[in-house]
């Protein structure tokens, strides 16, 4: 009976740390004023018929603080690099020089930058829910199981603490990113 309830626990600890890697992925392509290779990660560029992430098809920096530059692996793939900026509706306006795609990142407004926070607000509730999902299925699970009331209030204590962690530790990603995202 313990092995399964160390399962559930274990489980829900592994739920509790995806909701958590998957807010970081969504926060990265919240903008924050400074040019981020991460910023183009949605990009998806024609590539021999086929929708292709950007990254397997050029090499994406950042020379500066205001600009991202996209290298093709191919030259003639410059004009589907932009377009697939362009569609991915992120508020950028590619340039090509010939040799490779030039993005310059506008610094945010003031009123932007609200809309960022609030934005990074609404991801890191989503990612509380998903927590706070994964807890109560697993009190569920585990009033499900023939084992003691001593045994359910310990492993539900823990599955609580777990929940406890993982809500601090989303609160601790929000004002990182807020704190950037103000930053001027």
């Amino acid at each position: 009976m313990e092995d399964e309830v160390d399962f559930i626990i274990d489980s829900t600890k592994e739920g509790m740390h995806k909701a958590i890697e998957h807010l970081k992925k969504q926060l990265l392509n919240i903008r924050a004023g400074k040019a981020n290779p991460a910023m183009l990660g949605s990009v998806l560029v024609e590539y021999y018929g086929a929708k292709t992430p950007l990254n397997q098809v050029a090499n994406v920096s950042t020379p500066d603080a205001r600009t991202i530059s996209v290298q093709p692996f191919e030259k003639k793939l410059i004009p589907e690099i932009e377009k697939g900026i362009m569609q991915a509706n992120l508020g950028f306006n590619p340039m090509n020089n010939g040799e490779s795609v030039i993005i310059n990142v506008p610094p945010l407004t003031e009123e932007r930058r609200t809309q960022l926070v609030k934005q990074a607000k609404a991801e890191a509730e989503d990612a509380k829910i998903g927590v706070r999902n994964d807890r109560k299925s697993a009190n569920n699970d585990l009033k499900k199981l023939d084992i003691s009331e001593d045994l359910l209030k310990s492993a539900e204590a823990d599955v609580q603490t777990l929940t406890d962690e993982h809500i601090e530790k989303i609160d601790q990603i929000l004002v990182a990113k807020e704190k950037e995202i103000m930053t001027i």
